[in-house]
């Protein structure tokens, strides 16, 4: 197994975990009133998301391109 194969998937790993939190987070008193009064979540919420999101399909699109370099 690859190196790059090996960082898709603790990418993914922790893209996915990072989006559970921020779900989660989400979900939190604190952040459901800041969401009722300014249309938003918090800061730490969104970076969670968003971060969970780059990582994922980061790492899903390095696992993606080492399958097809190696079948090709």
């Amino acid at each position: 197994m690859g190196s790059q194969r090996i960082l898709g998937i603790v990418l993914l790993v922790v893209g996915v975990a990072l989006l559970i939190m921020g779900v989660n987070a989400s979900h939190s008193v604190a952040d459901q009133v800041t969401h009722t009064f300014t249309g938003r979540f918090t800061d730490g919420t969104t970076w969670y998301i968003l971060g969970g999101l780059v990582s994922a399909v980061l790492g899903a699109v390095m696992l993606a391109v080492g399958i097809r370099g190696k079948g090709a």
